[in-house]
């Protein structure tokens, strides 16, 4: 499908890596692992003709085609959501185009000849795009793609101008979803994205048809989806056969065997080495000496590559805080006529451990600045507790760092005396090493600003951590730096994030905003959060149908037992009667979609033999039948989804 051929990147006299190669077969997942900086944008910018290679090429099939999302960037303006998103159908008046060339090329060409069966590949190719971007069924899957991403339906029509940075990226990426390209570049993808959001990203991606390439750093999201990764490492790229766990395990034994060489060769050096300067003197031996020498020179030596230098940050031991840490009561944030917060009461204690999570919009950043006293509430009391210090991280404090000075001269500058020793080190966890720490501020881009920004912060005396997103531009070694050095932390800390395995480890509360409602809390790590939620919304799915099936009943309490229990098993009998026959029909369905999708594996079984098209007619035939088979299925696929979700409705 795509491939990689002895593809080199220099910049002056640094090699980002020299003659890579690799090959990108259908349906394949690929992960691009390393630190920041050692040139995964680069090379997914390569594959996508945005940028060039210095040595070496991308090789592509005919009918292969690439989209890439970068981490940020994109702007849309002029169009509504839904029109914009339906740009991504451009194309069909193209492939229509194409389909009627190729008709005519093969009503003059010989159907015995090797060029026909190209011809008839090319054909089923566009046939089967086509009917895959059926006009009837744009609209259901411009609203599904952008629902997913987390558009209202009340969002359609508004113009593209009015949304912000993470929402311009949301738009770009339904666009890259609804093209479908065949291989399909993600950086960094989940940057403006909720847990909500993620979580319909990976499902939607784990049923992608076509390639995927993707780098992240969100681990849980690289072991859920991949099953290859590239590894960026040392200046050089090794290939790893399974998800990023796999890698981390299989690198860490392929690093022991080369230990174990680079030994055995050592001590074979030294055995060769001793007996050379033990007979070098003697002439009767100068031969044999010399023989050994030239062999001895002509050894390969193993180097063993050296470990980037693990860095143990730990935060400043802050000060003792009182029992309670922060107290909002009946708090209110309102933004003229929006209610963002409103009434709210939670207290903060001692030792907490928070992840703020919710939907983009719903009030996480703004509890943030409030409970950091960036913002005071508009109505309601705010109370800080005894002797409770507060270090808060936002975005948009990598705005506010001094242009002029250097990175070293910015921490300097708000570092205490006790700190001083740990600048070096803390630098080093968020990727500013060497000469990296004398650049000025002016020459860093967005993502370094705000490792600087959260760098600083940390050094602070704070017993009191408020972090709004601070994993955004962290690569995976660095997230583990922040992550251990928060296990160690003795203060408490609210993290609003939607990286799961950044959170897990090191949060035992979770508290969700939802538009419209009070915050909920939830006891135990993001995992345990995600689980209760599906259980509390099966436990209120039956409560619901009822209710909703009693209109026009009284159910209060005045209402005796026997009365009750006749509504609900009349509640029951429609519901059966209801349920029966679209069950029925939901059975009919998956039989008719296994029957279908046996003759499709049949009918693929044929057309990727080269020699089946050397039957000129038959292969014709069969190339129609796949395309009809494909439209066919797509069709029972939607009947099958709508049929599914009105049964769990009515369950």
């Amino acid at each position: 499908m795509l491939a990689v051929d002895k593809v080199s990147i220099e910049y002056g006299a640094r090699s980002l890596f020299k003659d890579l190669s690799f090959t990108v077969r259908a349906k394949e997942r690929w992960s691009l692992a390393g630190p920041n900086g050692a040139g995964k944008s680069t090379l997914m910018k390569i594959i996508a003709g945005i940028e060039y290679p210095d040595t070496g090429r991308i090789v592509k099939a005919k009918q292969t085609t690439v989209g890439y999302l970068p981490q940020e960037g994109v702007q849309h303006s002029g169009t509504s959501i839904f029109e914009e998103a339906a740009k991504a159908f451009d194309d069909v008046k193209q492939l229509q185009e194409q389909l009627v060339e190729v008709e005519k090329e093969m009503e003059s060409g010989d159907p015995q000849s090797e060029e026909y069966g190209d011809l008839l590949e090319v054909f089923g190719d566009l046939q089967l795009r086509l009917e895959h971007h059926d006009v009837s069924r744009m609209k259901p899957r411009i609203e599904t793609v952008l629902g997913g991403l987390g558009f209202k339906q009340s969002d359609m029509t508004r113009e593209t101008g009015e949304f912000s940075g993470g929402w311009q990226m949301r738009i770009a990426m339904a666009k890259l979803l609804l093209q479908e390209p065949s291989v399909l570049l993600l950086d960094e993808p989940t940057n403006h994205l909720d847990i909500e959001t993620v979580q319909w990203l990976e499902q939607w991606l784990r049923n992608y048809g076509g390639a995927l390439i993707l780098i992240s750093h969100d681990r849980s999201m690289l072991d859920n989806l991949t099953n290859r990764t590239l590894a960026f490492e040392n200046g050089g790229v090794e290939q790893y056969s399974g998800n990023y766990s796999f890698f981390l395990r299989e690198r860490e034994a392929r690093r022991e065997q080369a230990e174990r060489a680079f030994r055995n060769q050592q001590k074979e050096i030294e055995k060769a080495e001793k007996l050379i300067n033990r007979f070098r003197a003697k002439a009767s031996k100068a031969k044999m000496v010399q023989s050994r020498i030239k062999q001895l020179e002509k050894v390969e030596r193993i180097e063993l590559e050296q470990d980037a230098a693990t860095v143990d940050f730990r935060f400043p031991q802050p000060e003792r805080s009182g029992q309670t840490v922060l107290k909002l009561e009946g708090a209110c944030k309102h933004y003229g006529d929006n209610k963002v917060i409103d009434q709210l009461d939670f207290t903060i204690e001692r030792g907490d451990k928070i992840a703020i999570v919710g939907v983009n919009g719903a009030g996480k950043s703004t509890f943030s600045r409030l409970i950091s006293g960036d913002e005071e509430p508009t109505s309601g009391e705010r109370t800080v507790g005894h002797k409770v210090g507060i270090a808060y991280f936002s975005q948009t404090h990598a705005d506010e760092l001094d242009p002029n000075k250097t990175v070293l001269e910015t921490m300097e500058g708000s570092v205490t005396t006790e700190a001083a020793g740990n600048l070096r080190t803390l630098l080093g966890a968020f990727l500013f090493r060497g000469d990296d720490v004398f650049k000025s501020v002016s020459v860093l881009s967005g993502g370094e600003r705000g490792r600087l920004a959260l760098a600083r912060m940390l050094l602070q005396p704070a017993n009191f951590l408020i972090l709004d997103e601070p994993t955004n531009h962290l690569d995976l070694h660095s997230q583990e730096v922040l992550q251990k050095a928060l296990v160690d932390y003795t203060g408490a800390y609210a993290i609003v994030s939607h990286n799961r395995s950044f959170l897990d480890p090191i949060v035992t509360k979770v508290l969700e905003f939802i538009p419209g409602n009070a915050p909920k809390l939830y006891y135990g790590n993001v995992s345990d959060y995600i689980e209760k939620k599906q259980a509390d919304l099966e436990a209120a799915r039956p409560k619901s149908t009822a209710a909703g099936n009693n209109t026009g009943k009284s159910t209060s309490g005045s209402a005796n037992r026997k009365e009750q229990r006749r509504l609900e098993a009349k509640a029951r009998e429609e519901k059966a009667a209801k349920l029966k026959p679209l069950e029925a029909e939901f059975e009919t369905v998956e039989e008719k979609i296994g029957s279908i999708e046996q003759e499709k594996a049949d009918l693929t079984a044929k057309l990727v033999d080269p020699e089946f098209f050397k039957k000129g007619e038959e292969a014709a035939e069969a190339t129609k039948r796949f395309a009809e088979v494909e439209s066919e299925l797509e069709g029972l696929y939607t009947k099958w989804s709508e049929l599914s979700d009105a049964i769990e409705e009515l369950k």
